[in-house]
């Protein structure tokens, strides 16, 4: 019996098109983003504080939880280290908090906002069509290059179960076959 139970655990992850995958870091990590065809998920750059002010209004950043100084510094960050390393993107989407856009404009240059990306923080309710439709974009996705998703810390831990930092990317490889859409490649730190 426990040889049959460690054959089927052996074929199961070295099945093609499963969510496992070997984790990867540093230049690993980097010559694969390099290869396109991966959807990195970044939590927006320091913006000091949790949730969003009482008065907060979509499309006024005077009423928002904004980047700070150093927040701007590790969007730009971001984006250098992509640039030194021939990173091709295809695509940034962003959230449309003004802190996540902005991260997205400094690291990258022109954004897409995308509402599945939108911060549900305040209301869970919403989580769970919105992670739908933020899972079937990177299942879908297919390049050439690399997709770029700002968002924020409460998206990326209901699609992947980690907790990133501010600024942090968690690298995607799209699994078009698969019910849970992608697999988890690495754990980014691009101001590193």
């Amino acid at each position: 019996m426990r040889l049959v139970v460690s054959f089927l655990l052996i074929l199961l992850f070295a099945l093609p098109g499963t969510a496992r995958a070997e984790m990867l870091e540093g230049e690993a990590l980097w010559n694969a983003l390099r290869q396109g065809g991966h959807v990195v998920l970044f939590r927006h750059a320091i913006a000091p504080g949790g949730g969003d002010p009482a008065n907060f209004r979509l499309g006024d950043c005077s009423t928002q939880r904004n980047l700070s100084e150093e927040g701007r510094q590790q969007a730009r960050a971001i984006g250098d280290a992509f640039r030194q390393r021939e990173v091709p993107i295809a695509r940034v989407l962003a959230s449309r908090w003004c802190r996540s856009t902005e991260t997205a404009e400094l690291a990258f240059g022109t954004v897409e906002p995308f509402p599945a990306i939108d911060s549900f923080f305040q209301d869970r309710a919403r989580g769970p069509g919105q992670t739908e439709a933020a899972r079937v974009r990177i299942q879908t996705f297919e390049g050439p290059g690399n997709m770029m998703m700002v968002t924020h810390q409460v998206n990326i831990t209901a699609l992947t179960d980690i907790f990133p930092a501010s600024g942090e990317g968690v690298v995607l490889r799209p699994l078009p076959n698969n019910p849970k859409g992608f697999a988890i490649v690495g754990r980014l730190r691009a101001w590193n």
